[in-house]
């Protein structure tokens, strides 16, 4: 399969980003797509936040963004999948165009403006019949919200049942002002009302469940220090770091790169790869961390192991490497671990960090 989205990538790529993205969707829909199974080695199997995950290479939200194929993507090889962002009221974003491809960089730029249904619409998705495997939910606030902590209450409150991890995303740039919530005292406030939510969902087994936070790779160190601060403070469940970034590498050769909107893809690795080994020490290990951003191989995701991530995810790398990169990876994973002398994907977490 891996030949045949090579073979016919260049004729996706004369289609607009935006309606090829849809094309997928409904490829996914279709049901035809052969399935590939989490369950590659014994050695990716790994637990967290109470969560057992076959292998730890997701896929980020951004690609379902209501939950329309969370059953089909569950049968392409992932351990696990991100659906959302999903805001409480229904959506549409910035205006089009607004997702360019960059070939030349392996890189994507979007300006989406967390386009999606809405609540209902997620809600009934998440709800629908689908096979095993843990789905997360990324949740965000709508961009004329006159209280978004109020919008990740709500939609905690909605898709905690029915999902096995919530995300509060706060880091994306393509709505004005949401990351101001990344500052320490607006920090405080995001994970403390959201938190009183969670201990009040009225399923009793929901309580406990994870609550993840998604930052900026655009951070400052007082940035950086605050939010391990916080994060450790309020026994946050999990880090996943990080989203676009706004910057523009000099090493970018597209002629997209003026385009407003954060940057995905291979020219975010280093940015990412920098702030996950930064955080893992910040926070001494003890916060799970989910890496994203320039990851496109089994290398790739070893190498953010090793800076302390227990988990990562990609997406951009889907356009360039087609829908069967997370089973690709996985194989290629368990091979780096034991060529390496690691007899699982725990034992080589943080690695860097070891004397």
């Amino acid at each position: 399969m891996g030949g045949f989205y090579k073979a016919v990538s260049p004729a996706l790529f004369l289609i607009d980003p935006e309606k090829a993205h849809t094309l997928s969707l409904i490829g996914l829909k279709s049901g035809f797509m052969p399935l590939k199974s989490a369950d590659v080695s014994p050695s990716l199997a790994i637990k967290r936040f109470g969560l057992s995950f076959p292998n730890p290479i997701g896929l980020s939200a951004g690609y379902d963004k209501n939950g329309d194929v969370l059953d089909a993507l569950l049968g392409l090889g992932f351990g696990f999948v991100e659906a959302g962002s999903v805001t409480p009221k229904p959506q549409m974003g910035n205006p089009k165009p607004r997702v360019f491809r960059l070939k030349k960089d392996a890189a994507v730029i979007n300006r989406l403006g967390f386009n999606n249904k809405g609540l209902d619409a997620a809600v009934n998705n998440f709800n629908a019949p689908r096979r095993t495997g843990i789905v997360g939910a990324n949740l965000g606030a709508n961009k004329d919200s006159e209280d978004r902590i109020a919008d990740y209450v709500t939609g905690l409150q909605a898709l905690a049942p029915l999902a096995d991890y919530i995300t509060v995303n706060i880091s994306s740039p393509n709505t004005p002002g949401l990351r101001a919530l990344q500052g320490k005292g607006e920090l405080e406030e995001l994970l403390g009302r959201v938190m009183e939510a969670r201990a009040n969902l009225d399923d009793e087994e929901k309580r406990n469940i994870p609550l993840l936070l998604k930052i900026a790779p655009d951070l400052t160190d007082e940035d950086k220090s605050d939010i391990a601060e916080v994060s450790l403070s309020t026994n946050l469940d999990g880090l996943i770091i990080s989203n676009t970034t706004i910057t523009r590498p000099d090493s970018l050769k597209s002629k997209q790169i003026d385009e407003m909107g954060g940057l995905s893809g291979a020219p975010l690795k280093p940015l990412s790869l920098k702030l996950i080994s930064e955080m893992y020490a910040l926070t001494g290990g003890k916060i799970p961390l989910v890496g994203v951003g320039g990851i496109a191989s089994a290398e790739d995701a070893f190498e953010r192991i090793k800076a302390g991530a227990s988990l990562v995810q990609f997406y951009s790398a889907m356009v360039y490497e087609g829908p069967y990169l997370a089973h690709k990876m996985a194989i290629g994973l368990a091979a780096l671990l034991a060529k390496n002398g690691f007899n699982s994907v725990e034992d080589a977490i943080g690695v860097n960090h070891r004397p």
